[in-house]
C-alpha cells in the first residue's frame, strides 16, 4: 500500500477517534455535574447529558451538504473545529444550559464525521485497499472510546473540577487533527465532480502514479454524463442501494449493540454480578470490541464484506441466544460475561467493519455524500431510540425476551445478507455505481 495513502486515510480516519472518544468522556462527569447542579434524572438526562446525541442526529442528517458543496476535506477539518470548541466550551461552561449547548455542537461533529470521513477515504483509497482503509474509523472509534475511559480514570480525584479537565482534555487531539487535516489533499473524485479536472488529475498522480490517469478520469465523465445533477438519493433509480444502506443500520442497531454498550454494567448486575465485577467485565467488553476490531479491518479486504457478514450474523445468533437462555434459565456466574463478549467479538468483526465501508460504497460519485447522510441518519436515530427504551423493556419484559427479540432480528439480517446484500470487495467505485444500477 502507497504510504501516503495510509497516512490521509489514517488522518481522515482520525474523526473516528475524536468520535469515540467525544460519545464515552461524559460518562467520567455524569453524577459530578448532577450533583453540581443538582439537576433531576429527567433534566439530567434530556438535556445536560442527552443534547449530544440530538447533536449527533443532527449532523448526520444534514452533513451530506458541506460535505458535497464544500467538499470532503474542508467539512473534515470544521469537524476538527467543533470538537475542540465542544470540548473547551464544555470545560469552561458554568450552567447546565451552557454545557448542554457545548455538547450538542461536539456532536454536530460526530454525526458529520460519519459521512465526511468514510466518503473521503474511500474516494481516495485503490479498491483492493478500500476496505480495510475505510474500517480504519471504525477502529478509531473503538480505539477513541479505550482512550476516553483511560484517560477519565487517570484524571479522576484531581480536584473538585477534575470533570472540567477530563472534557477539556479533548482540544488537544482536536485541534492536532485539524493540524493534519489540513495537509491532506481534496478528494479527487469530488474535484471532478466541480469540473476541477486539473486538480483531480494531480492529486490522482499522487495515488496511484502506475494507473491510467486518462482512464480514470474518463470513466468518472462517463458515469457523470449518465447522471442527472438535480437528482437525489430517492428517486427510484437508486431504490436498491437507498434499501441497502437503510437495511445495514437498521440491523446494526436491532443487534442490540448500543444498548449493550451503554448499559453493560447494569446487564452484568441484572445477571447477578456485583457492581465491581460489573465494571471490571465491561472493560473486558472495550478490550474484546478493540481486538475484534482490529481482526475485521485485517480481514476485510481478504475475505470481503459479505463473508464478514456472514461470520457476524451466525455468531450474532448464537450469542444472542445464549443471552436470552442465561436469562431464562437464570443461569449465573462467568457465562453472561462470556456470552457477551462473543456478543461484541461478533458484531466488531461484523457490523462493526463493514457498515461505514458498505455505505461509502454503494451510492454514485455525485451522491455519496448524500447516501452516507441517509445510512447515517438511520443509524443515529435508532441509536438513540433503542438504548433509551432498554432500561425499561429490561426491567419490564426482562433480559430473556429482550436478547430473544435481539436474536430474532439478526435471523432476518442473516437472510438479508444472503439474498440482497452484493460483495462489494474489489471492485472501483465507478464499477459498483453501474453493479447497483442494474439490480
Amino acid at each position: 500500500m502507497d504510504r501516503k495513502i495510509l497516512i490521509w486515510s489514517i488522518t481522515a480516519a482520525l474523526a473516528g477517534f475524536l468520535f469515540g472518544f467525544d460519545v464515552v468522556v461524559i460518562s467520567g462527569a455524569d453524577k459530578k455535574l448532577q450533583a453540581l447542579w443538582g439537576s433531576s434524572e429527567a433534566f439530567h438526562g434530556i438535556v445536560v447529558m442527552g443534547m449530544a446525541l440530538w447533536g449527533t442526529v443532527i449532523g448526520a442528517i444534514f452533513g451530506g451538504w458541506p460535505t458535497n458543496k464544500y467538499g470532503r476535506k474542508n467539512t473534515l477539518i470544521v469537524i476538527g473545529v467543533l470538537f475542540a470548541v465542544s470540548a473547551i466550551a464544555s470545560a469552561l461552561a458554568n450552567d447546565p444550559y451552557v454545557f448542554a449547548f457545548a455538547r450538542f455542537i461536539g456532536g454536530l461533529g460526530v454525526g458529520a464525521s460519519t459521512i465526511a470521513a468514510p466518503a473521503y477515504i474511500s474516494e481516495i483509497a485503490p479498491a483492493k485497499d478500500r476496505g480495510r482503509l475505510v474500517a480504519m474509523y471504525q477502529f478509531n472509534i473503538v480505539f477513541g472510546i479505550m482512550i476516553a475511559y483511560a484517560s477519565n480514570y487517570l484524571l479522576s480525584d484531581i480536584g473538585e473540577n477534575d470533570w472540567r479537565w477530563m472534557l477539556g482534555v479533548e482540544a488537544i487531539p482536536a485541534v492536532l487533527y485539524i493540524l493534519f487535516a489540513l495537509q491532506v489533499p481534496k478528494s479527487p473524485r469530488w474535484l471532478l465532480s466541480k469540473n476541477r479536472e486539473a486538480e483531480a488529475r494531480e492529486v490522482f498522480e499522487m495515488i496511484e502514479p502506475s494507473a491510467n490517469i486518462d482512464e480514470l478520469i474518463n470513466e468518472h465523465h462517463v458515469h457523470a454524463a449518465k447522471s442527472d445533477k438535480t437528482e437525489t438519493i430517492f428517486i427510484k433509480k437508486y431504490r436498491f442501494p437507498l434499501m441497502l444502506a437503510f437495511l445495514i443500520a437498521f440491523f446494526n442497531q436491532f443487534s442490540g449493540i448500543n444498548a449493550v454498550l451503554y448499559y453493560a454494567p447494569r446487564i452484568f448486575e441484572a445477571a447477578g454480578l456485583g457492581e465491581n465485577s460489573a465494571l471490571l467485565n465491561s472493560i473486558g467488553l472495550g478490550v474484546t470490541n478493540l481486538l475484534f476490531t482490529l481482526l475485521g479491518v485485517f480481514l476485510i479486504d481478504k475475505l470481503g464484506r459479505k463473508t464478514l457478514m456472514y461470520i457476524g450474523s451466525l455468531a450474532y445468533i448464537v450469542s444472542l441466544s445464549l443471552l436470552s437462555a442465561a436469562f431464562f434459565l437464570e443461569w449465573t456466574g462467568m457465562v453472561v460475561p462470556f456470552f457477551l463478549f462473543l456478543f461484541i467479538a461478533a458484531h466488531a468483526v461484523g457490523q462493526g467493519a463493514v457498515i461505514w465501508v458498505f455505505i461509502s460504497e454503494i451510492f454514485p460519485n455525485h451522491l455519496r455524500a448524500s447516501g452516507q447522510a441517509f445510512g447515517s441518519s438511520t443509524h443515529w436515530v435508532l441509536a438513540a431510540l433503542i438504548p433509551s427504551l432498554f432500561p425499561l423493556l429490561l426491567k419490564v419484559a426482562g433480559g430473556g425476551l429482550v436478547f430473544l427479540v435481539f436474536a430474532a432480528m439478526m435471523i432476518l439480517q442473516l437472510l438479508f445478507v444472503a439474498f440482497m446484500m452484493p460483495e462489494t470487495k474489489g471492485k472501483t467505485l465507478e464499477e459498483l455505481e453501474d453493479l447497483m444500477l442494474k439490480k
